[in-house]
C-alpha cells in the first residue's frame, strides 16, 4: 500500500479590479496564514501604511526592467503606469516543498501565467476572480477608499470595466459581497483544491 508523504503546493492567483476588495480579502486571509503570500515587486510609490517586504518590494524602474530582461519574473505587467512582477524562483521553490502560495496580481499577469508551458506552474495553478456586482458598486467602493484623485478614479473605472469582462477566463469567480462572505468562499476554494487526489505525493 502506498504511503501519503505530503502534497504538491498550489499557486493561488487572485485577481480583481482596483477597489473591488481584493486587498481587504488578502488581509483577512493573512489572519490564518496557512500559505505563503507572494510579495510582488513594483515601481509605484508606497501608499500610507504599506511596508517594504510585506506589501511589496518597491524598486526603481531601471532595476525592474533589468530583472525582467533576465527572466526573473513568473509574470510581469504594466498597470496604471507602473510595473508589477512576481519573482519566479521563490514561488517554485515553495510549491516544490508542498507550500501553497497566494499571488495578488492583475488580469494581464494572470493571463501570462496561464500561457506558461512549465508543467510545474500549470499543475499548481488555481486562479480566482473577485467580480464586483456592478460597475456602480465598484465606483462606490473606490470613492469610499478615498486614496485616489478624481482622474485616478475615472482611470480605474475604465480599467475595471475592461477587467470585469474577463471573469470567464478564471477557474473560479466570486461575486463580491461582504468581506466575511468573500473570505468564506475563497477559503472553501482553497480547502477543496487541497483535497484533490492528483496533488498528493505517495511513496510507492
Amino acid at each position: 500500500m502506498s504511503k501519503i508523504s505530503g502534497r504538491h503546493g498550489i499557486i493561488f492567483v487572485l485577481s480583481a479590479p482596483s477597489g473591488a476588495g481584493k486587498s481587504t480579502l488578502c488581509q483577512g486571509l493573512r489572519q490564518t496564514p496557512d500559505f505563503e503570500f507572494s510579495v510582488s515587486c513594483t515601481t509605484r510609490q508606497p501608499r500610507a501604511g504599506e511596508e517594504e517586504g510585506r506589501d511589496y518590494h518597491f524598486i526603481s524602474r531601471e532595476e525592474f526592467q533589468g530583472r525582467a530582461g533576465r527572466g526573473e519574473f513568473l509574470e510581469w505587467a504594466e498597470v496604471h503606469g507602473n510595473f508589477y512582477g512576481t519573482p519566479m524562483e521563490k514561488v517554485l521553490d515553495l510549491t516544490a516543498r508542498g507550500v501553497d502560495v497566494l499571488l495578488d496580481i492583475d488580469v494581464a499577469g494572470a493571463r501570462k501565467i496561464r500561457a506558461l508551458s512549465d508543467d510545474r506552474v500549470r499543475g499548481a495553478l488555481v486562479d480566482v476572480f473577485i467580480l464586483p456586482p456592478s460597475l456602480g458598486e465598484l465606483e462606490r467602493r473606490l470613492r469610499r477608499r478615498g486614496t485616489e484623485t478624481e482622474e485616478q478614479i475615472q482611470l480605474r473605472l475604465q480599467n475595471g470595466q475592461r477587467e470585469m469582462a474577463l471573469w470567464r477566463e478564471y477557474k473560479y469567480t466570486i461575486v463580491s459581497s461582504s468581506m466575511e462572505e468573500d473570505l468564506a468562499r475563497f477559503r472553501a476554494i482553497m480547502n477543496g483544491e487541497r483535497c484533490l487526489t492528483r496533488r498528493l505525493k505517495a511513496d510507492l
